[in-house]
């Protein structure tokens, strides 16, 4: 699976930027019923709020927003108040935005008077969509970072329903308290916490703060546990191998499904490879993101999930993931592929980074070229190639064999089309040799 970057930094880290931006242009078109949630309680007849309260799971209201505004939303969960007798807090899913942004919300945020029950999910799902401007579900689409295009209908709902109500809200790792996204399976000891402390150097994870304290005073780690293959300037990359690290191969698992929205965890981490990337200073290597890869994949694939921290998004590190697998790939004298199915938007990212490589080549150079000797000197698979540049309709089929159309005025318009290449990867920097099964 894999998942490409959207988000924003601040101290208090958010990865919801770009939904945020979404919300705000879609809540203008949105009435706002009452400024008061209160006023609204006060002013439904009270015969009608004795019958719609408590309100059942999948009721469809109006409910408002971190904006101010009023937006749709269906009920996906209810629990009853520790203290409050018979009064509910309901977990809702905002339908025109991200499933990520879920959340627990109180009672006066609903505009009771919009409430809807045994809504045709269909025909309100079009309504939803037939509100919208294309440039707001552009932008609510840029939240949406992992798709299910594996899942069939039936396990895609049995997926849905088992993560549907998001289990820690936050999490504090380095100098960062962020915003989670998803569901991810903790243990059960954890199923009371809604915040979790990460030790940002051996990921293990703690109920309180002052847990974390104590375990830092003692954690010797200032780096991933593994070797670094890779420095330039203050970034670094470790390897480090989920057989001899399993415990932390875990941990980063966990971490990572907050943020990731797929049905795969892998628990048994010993196949699998782990690429850490940090920003270094003199407190340490902190965790920006990493890509997964397995030790030994029968189609090619040479990578697995990939994640960047939703307070380093944005900066190119992303691209730089993507770029770095393919050193590896190349440094192996294989070609790589990442594990299918792609989302949507996964498969934008790794298609603007397959443009940029191949047209830069196509731009300099003279005389013919072939999809293997293309394929040869990126490492990119015949089939990615032979995919982009019909995509870009640089590619005719003649005489029974594909023949490549590289006009430099079209290549440069693409160029441009596909954006920059993000962060460079130094290969003279690299050394890594690789992975051998030992004895």
């Amino acid at each position: 699976m894999v998942s490409i970057e959207n988000g924003t930094t601040t101290v208090m880290a958010n990865g919801h930027a770009a939904a945020k931006a979404a919300a705000a242009e879609a809540a203008s078109a949105t009435p706002a019923y009452v400024s008061n949630g209160t006023q609204m309680e006060i002013d439904l007849p009270r015969k009608r709020r004795s019958t719609i309260l408590p309100l059942d799971v999948g009721t469809r209201v109006n409910c408002r927003w971190r904006d101010g505004k009023y937006h749709p939303v269906k009920v996906i969960e209810r629990r009853k108040l520790p203290f409050g007798g018979n009064d509910y807090e309901y977990y809702v899913h905002y339908t025109e935005f991200n499933r990520r942004l879920d959340e627990w919300i109180k009672l006066d945020q609903l505009d009771l008077n919009s409430v809807e029950t045994d809504v045709d999910e269909k025909v309100e799902d079009k309504v939803t969509s037939l509100k919208m401007t294309r440039h707001q579900k552009r932008k609510i689409d840029e939240t949406h970072v992992e798709g299910h295009e594996e899942l069939d209908a039936a396990s895609l709902r049995e997926h849905e329903e088992f993560t549907k109500v998001k289990n820690i809200a936050t999490i504090e790792l380095g100098r960062y308290e962020i915003e989670t996204w998803y569901f991810s399976p903790f243990p059960p000891e954890y199923n009371d916490c809604t915040k979790l402390f990460f030790c940002e150097f051996c990921l293990n994870f703690m109920k309180r703060k002052e847990q974390l304290q104590r375990h830092m005073r003692k954690c010797d780690l200032k780096h991933p546990p593994g070797d670094e293959i890779y420095r330039n300037g203050t970034l670094s990359m470790f390897e480090v191998d989920g057989k001899k690290n399993k415990v932390y191969g875990q941990n980063l698992c966990y971490l990572a499904k907050l943020f990731l929205d797929h049905k795969t965890l892998y628990y048994d981490v010993d196949l699998f490879l782990f690429y850490v990337l940090c920003e270094c200073d003199d407190r340490g290597c902190h965790m920006v993101g990493y890509f997964s890869k397995e030790k030994h994949s029968e189609e090619s694939y040479n990578l697995a999930c990939i994640l960047t921290l939703p307070p380093y998004q944005r900066k190119g590190y992303g691209k730089f993931l993507i770029a770095f697998s393919y050193e590896l790939s190349k440094k192996e004298s294989k070609v790589g592929t990442p594990e299918r199915p792609l989302s949507d938007l996964g498969l934008l990212s790794y298609r603007g980074y397959w443009t940029r490589v191949l047209l830069d080549i196509l731009k300099k150079h003279k005389g013919n070229i072939s999809i293997k000797e293309l394929s040869d000197m990126t490492a990119i698979k015949a089939e990615d190639i032979l995919s982009t540049l019909q995509s870009l309709e640089l590619i005719q089929y003649r005489k029974g064999q594909h023949v490549i159309c590289a006009d430099p005025k079209v290549l440069d318009r693409h160029l441009k089309a596909a954006g920059r290449g993000g962060l460079e990867v130094d290969v003279s920097k690299l050394i890594w040799t690789p992975y051998k099964e030992q004895g």
